[in-house]
């Protein structure tokens, strides 16, 4: 039995993997993938995986930082951005990993309140928690 609470859920289906496409259930959300040259595909005009967990995770950590902000009792501005890059490789004992880097971007937050809101939101982000202790996550404040 989990230990979530769910609220929401959604279902997705990739087919053809790399080379394929992936369609939300609801049809909001669809997308042709393609093999990045760099990982030996032929580069395509079509998404990949990593674009799609960078997406998510930095417009995630967006929400987690605005939850963050009421914590803390500090306005997060609606400009405020999150620019994620993941990477991926060959890992030492094998198979494959990723690494995610956030950059975050709270124009006019002092930086120490800016820096506890970071922390707090990486505390709170369900792909933060997702990742934790398994992908390496690095936090940069713009």
């Amino acid at each position: 039995m989990s230990s979530i609470d769910v609220k929401y859920s959604t279902t997705a289906t990739a087919t053809g993997g790399r080379e394929g496409s992936a369609r939300s259930e609801d049809g909001r959300f669809e997308a042709r993938l393609s093999t990045p040259k760099e990982l030996g595909g032929a580069g395509g005009d079509g998404t990949n995986p990593e674009q799609l967990f960078a997406a998510g995770y930095s417009a995630c950590f967006i929400g987690a930082l605005k939850v963050a902000g009421q914590q803390l009792k500090v306005k997060v501005p609606d400009d405020t951005s999150v620019t994620a890059t993941v990477g991926i490789g060959p890992r030492a004992a094998g198979g494959f990993g990723i690494t995610a880097d956030l950059r975050v971007d709270l124009p006019g937050v002092d930086r120490d309140q800016a820096e506890k809101l970071v922390e707090a939101a990486h505390q709170i982000c369900p792909y933060s928690n997702a990742t934790r202790d398994n992908v390496d996550v690095g936090l940069t404040l713009a």
